[in-house]
């Protein structure tokens, strides 16, 4: 079976998802963990330092500016990640529903240099989160941040992180079982919820505030 943006969208309706076992493997691996990663966006925790640097304004932040730029620095290789899942047919694939309206990108700049960002799939009020990267100190960290902003204000319910690692959990992301994850996701799907671009200034010193 062709593998289609289509495809990944009903794939994501049931709770899997593709990776690839490096940026060289050709072939698509459909995942079902038994243990699932979520961050709660109610509870989210904004540690006090990163809470800081947020307001004093050491990045800019766009959504849905530069998914392409993002995706590809999510694929590249790193020193600290010699390679990476996202392989060229995931790539393209992840532009197709960026262009449909389902993938979205958060990007972190320092002047005109893109140094930080992470994207993902919104379907309902889910929202997939896939992959992050970072050039410098923070800037992930910041990308998440702003994007669990747009979360809450967009009526989102669920944020899917897929696995947990120590980065995130700093955030209060958990994980749970599979049964417990398909019981959010099948709430979370249907609910109507919109993935905002921009945040006024009120909201995000609301947010920054919590």
């Amino acid at each position: 079976m062709e593998l289609t943006a289509d495809l990944l969208l009903r794939a994501y309706a049931v709770g899997i998802f593709p990776m690839a076992e490096s940026r060289r493997d050709p072939e698509i691996h459909w995942i079902d963990p038994e243990l699932r990663g979520v961050l709660p966006l109610e509870s989210f925790h904004i540690p006090r330092r990163l809470r800081r640097r947020i307001r004093r304004g050491d990045f800019q932040v766009t959504a849905d500016r530069a998914f392409a730029e993002v995706i590809a620095a999510c694929a590249e290789a790193t020193s600290g990640r010699p390679d990476t899942w996202i392989n060229p047919t995931i790539e393209r694939l992840y532009k197709d529903l960026a262009e449909m309206g389902f993938a979205h990108s958060v990007e972190v700049w320092q002047g005109r240099d893109l140094v930080g960002g992470l994207y993902g799939v919104a379907l309902g009020g889910a929202f997939f989160g896939e992959s992050m990267f970072s050039r410098t100190t923070d800037a992930s960290k910041v990308a998440l941040v702003h994007l669990v902003m747009r979360l809450r204000s967009g009526g989102f319910h669920l944020l899917d992180t897929q696995f947990t690692t120590p980065h995130l959990r700093q955030f209060g992301a958990t994980e749970i079982r599979r049964d417990q994850y398909r019981h959010l996701l099948a709430r979370a799907v249907p609910a109507a919820a919109r993935f905002p671009t921009t945040l006024s200034e009120a909201e995000v010193s609301r947010y920054l505030a919590d």
